[in-house]
């Protein structure tokens, strides 16, 4: 993932960098941003050689009280640590972020770490520390834990991976989560631990488990074809308003098993980007779908690497 994947808003709050040791510099309100704290271990900025360091600079700079979005950045030489060290930190200081609605976890780009690179841990610490949260993303897949929780408040969760392990995906698909709307999952591949299957999806197919969900991202799977085929009797597709199945491996087996399905004309969007579609099938979903007002996105069409078929369709993002 390159600089321009870096967060760049959060609960539709501008991503600022928390930068401690500057007196006189004017910082915006402590609501009016999402802050981002991070630390490189080889250039301590400012004489922060840890993220412990930053992360107590900033609730003494900025009126912790005040905070709504808070954004995880690069915490350490994070092949190594793993993200219990900053979370727990901002579970610590739970009593004084008493308005804090959303926190990333992990907002590295490759230069940092490759995304299956990022050490995560058992981001449901935070939802037992703030119950009071609406949005909790994600992005790294490697060692994350989710038991299932109870969480009243949790309106989006987004979990960006090049492979989300079957046992946290089952641990979210099981959670009891009343008011979610936004489910964006990043499903990968299995050589980075993605081991996830379609019947792992089961839960979530039926409709029943989030009942006011109105987005759904099933993206970056190598099984991207089966899903759409799941997708394309699934129940829970009637109560969608956005269906995102973009940056996997989807072929014209995959787009005809959605159109085959079951009407997607009540749908808004569409969002089918980087796939393996042939030019007439790309046609076919437009014409099927367009005219009804739904926006579909067909752009970044792809190629097999070395003409090697279906077995050489590639994920957008793996390692």
């Amino acid at each position: 993932m390159s600089e321009a994947d870096r967060l760049h808003e959060l609960l539709g709050l501008p991503a600022v960098d928390f930068r401690s040791g500057t007196e006189g510099t004017p910082r915006p309100p402590a609501a009016a941003a999402a802050w981002r704290i991070s630390v490189d271990p080889f250039l301590p900025d400012e004489g922060d050689a840890s993220w412990e360091e930053k992360f107590n600079a900033f609730l003494e700079a900025v009126d912790p009280s005040r905070v709504e979005a808070l954004i995880i950045g690069q915490w350490g030489e994070t092949y190594e640590e793993t993200s219990a060290y900053p979370i727990g930190l901002v579970v610590a200081a739970a009593d004084r972020l008493t308005s804090l609605r959303a926190v990333f976890v992990g907002d590295l780009v490759a230069e940092e770490a490759e995304i299956s690179w990022i050490e995560q841990s058992d981001v449901t610490a935070l939802l037992d520390a703030f119950p009071d949260l609406t949005h909790l993303g994600v992005r790294g897949g490697t060692d994350l834990i989710f038991p299932p929780v109870k969480h009243e408040s949790l309106r989006g969760l987004v979990v960006e991976s090049g492979g989300l392990p079957a046992e946290a995906l089952r641990g979210m698909l099981g959670s009891e989560l009343p008011a979610l709307e936004r489910l964006e999952l990043w499903l990968g591949v299995s050589v980075y631990g993605g081991d996830a299957v379609v019947p792992d999806l089961a839960p979530l197919l039926t409709g029943t488990r989030f009942p006011r969900l109105r987005h759904l991202g099933l993206r970056n799977s190598e099984l991207q074809n089966e899903i759409a085929a799941a997708i394309a009797s699934a129940p829970v597709v009637a109560q969608l308003r956005t269906l995102d199945l973009s940056n996997g491996t989807l072929g014209d087996e995959g787009a005809a098993a959605l159109l085959e399905g079951q009407p997607l004309t009540h749908l808004a969007s569409l969002d089918l980007h980087h796939h393996f579609l042939t030019e007439p099938m790309e046609r076919r979903v437009a014409e099927a779908l367009e005219p009804h007002g739904v926006s579909v996105d067909l752009s970044d069409r792809n190629e097999p690497w070395d003409g090697g078929g279906a077995e050489g369709r590639y994920t957008a993002v793996a390692e």
